[in-house]
């Protein structure tokens, strides 16, 4: 388990491009990256996630032994500095906790291996207020309950009402043979696949991994992950991003 802990979060924060031709009138350009202080806290930082209104900042620690992978976070000074807040109450264990994505409703949704080997599941979702985690549940309806299988990623929209997340599956000595982005909607507090799930994402999955989701406001800008296998010495991570008019098209190349 504690390999599966390691592969999967090396997962959850690279990116890749793959062969395919890049047209450069698409790509988006950002300012200078401005490096952010934690205040209070010294040690790694991944997987982070910024609250919509800005004000907090949920993140993981370093994914390798000998730390345990837990839940953080910190509180926002101004736009470069956060004050480290500690570990989210009541939601950590001995197993792994990362790549926290928050609802605007303040529901925490998150990635867990507490209880794989007997549900197949690895998405848990609670409440989350002033850095204490409440009722925390396995999200049910998601996973594909199949040895192998995992989901090692999960963004929720602003409105909590869709899932991002990815099914990837595993071979025997706990390498990725596959990754690929899922959505999935909530009707009735239960989450559900699309039916045009894979419709949805046929410009976004490949051959290549495709994982760390992050969707806008409006669900109309997806941002992940792309990475080439078999692994080589020259794969170079990178992050893509698609666009769609309304959230009942694909999104585009």
């Amino acid at each position: 388990m504690q390999r599966l802990s390691i592969f999967l979060l090396f997962f959850l924060s690279a990116c890749n491009r793959d062969n395919k031709t890049v047209n450069t009138n698409l790509i988006i350009e950002f300012g200078q990256p401005v490096k952010v202080e934690m205040i209070g806290y010294s040690g790694n930082i991944m997987e982070p996630f910024l609250s919509r209104d800005g004000t907090t900042l949920l993140f993981n620690n370093l994914n390798a032994a000998p730390e345990n992978t837990n839940l953080h976070w910190v509180t926002k000074i101004n736009d470069t500095t956060f004050q480290y807040k500690g570990e989210i109450a009541d939601v950590n264990t001995i197993d792994l906790e990362g790549v926290p994505t928050l609802d605007n409703a303040g529901n925490l949704y998150f990635v867990s291996l507490r209880n794989y080997a007997n549900t197949l599941s690895t998405l848990y979702q609670c409440n989350f207020l002033n850095g204490v985690a409440s009722n925390v549940q396995l999200i049910n309806g998601v996973s594909k309950l199949q040895p192998g299988w995992v989901n090692f990623d999960v963004e929720v929209s602003a409105d909590g009402q869709s899932l991002y997340f990815v099914d990837a599956q595993f071979d025997q000595t706990l390498n990725p043979l596959t990754a690929d982005l899922v959505i999935a909607n909530k009707s009735n507090s239960v989450f559900q696949r699309l039916s045009n799930s894979n419709e949805i994402m046929k410009n976004i999955n490949s051959s290549a991994l495709e994982y760390a989701a992050c969707i806008s406001v409006d669900q109309l800008e997806l941002y992940f992950t792309r990475l080439m296998i078999p692994f080589t010495a020259t794969t170079t991570p990178e992050i893509f991003v698609s666009k769609r008019q309304n959230v009942n098209e694909p999104f585009s190349t």
